[in-house]
């Protein structure tokens, strides 16, 4: 059966995640081992103890949720064959180039972790937020977008994420005012997010450097297979293009519903995996094509019932 893969962004992760995959497992074990080794930093503990607080945290959530990824790769690569192509939401782009083999998981947890401390002094120069519009369509929110802004104040429509939800990310006072916006146009729910910056905004700008710079020295590789570009929302084929449109993410739109059509594209009836923690692309992918064959591999079970 062909396989097209999704991986998980920023949200996924909770205390616990990947434990039951260490427990079960030993290559997933060893691959926790290797990363906290990389790291130098004791990260899987983080994932399985917390603090809540600690986790959430974006220069930890980020390498979290790509570990957990590279921990259910390790076991079930080999039984995915072939695949068509993969996608990645926000930084689930990294563990996709991981699962391509453009990256090792190392050099994966490395860089996403560098983006996240980039990310966190962007938030700390200029304050953001972001919050999820349900039950709208995305045109109505990039209306509300416009009409909420005040001088230089932000705010876009930062992840396309289904037809009717889409999260917008600037500076708190035009998010609210576009929010309530959103609501008067007929959202049934406008929920703030908690983050510790404007992510996917023009607001993040700051970390670019840093991260163009830690992309160039990232060991890429070219991929075996295409990744959907979040920016772009083409296949991307070379190692040198997956860097420069990496680098365009931090500030661009997250282009969910464009990536999961095309990425539909690449494998016509082919089945959608979901690797990582949480059932979050499933949700999404539902909204998008209804009729998707899609399976969850983010726990034990779920890895024994695939490997069956």
């Amino acid at each position: 059966m062909v396989n097209l893969l999704l991986f998980p962004g920023q949200g996924a992760q909770k205390i616990g995640m990947g434990k039951d995959l260490a427990d079960a497992f030993p290559a997933a074990r060893d691959t926790f081992a290797a990363i906290d080794e990389a790291l130098d930093a004791p990260l899987s503990r983080i994932m399985w103890e917390g603090p809540e607080e600690v986790l959430q945290q974006t220069h930890h959530t980020q390498p979290a949720i790509l570990a957990h990824s590279a921990a259910v790769l390790c076991l079930v690569r080999d039984r995915l064959d072939p695949v068509a192509g993969a996608a990645g939401h926000s930084l689930g782009e990294y563990s996709a180039y991981v699962a391509a083999g453009a990256l090792s998981a190392v050099d994966g947890v490395r860089l996403v972790r560098r983006r996240g401390e980039l990310m966190h002094q962007a938030g700390r120069l200029r304050k953001g937020a972001m919050a999820a519009v349900l039950g709208l369509a995305t045109a109505a929110v990039k209306q509300a977008c416009a009409a909420a802004v005040v001088g230089d104040e932000v705010v876009v429509a930062a992840n396309l994420n289904a037809p009717d939800q889409t999260v917008l990310s600037g500076d708190p006072a035009a998010v609210e005012r576009a929010g309530a916006a959103c609501k008067a146009a007929g959202a049934r729910r406008v929920l703030p997010l908690k983050v510790s910056g404007a992510f996917h905004s023009p607001l993040m700008a700051p970390a670019a450097p840093g991260l163009a710079e830690a992309l160039r020295q990232a060991a890429f590789r070219e991929p075996a297979f295409p990744v959907v570009s979040n920016a772009a929302a083409e296949p991307v084929r070379s190692a040198a293009e997956a860097r420069r449109l990496l680098g365009e993410q931090l500030t661009a739109p997250v282009r969910w519903v464009e990536c999961v059509e095309t990425l539909a594209t690449l494998g016509p009836g082919a089945r959608f995996v979901e690797i990582g923690p949480g059932t979050v692309l499933g949700g999404l992918l539902k909204r998008i094509l209804p009729d998707a064959r899609y399976c969850s591999l983010g726990t034990a079970s779920d890895v024994e019932r695939f490997l069956s």
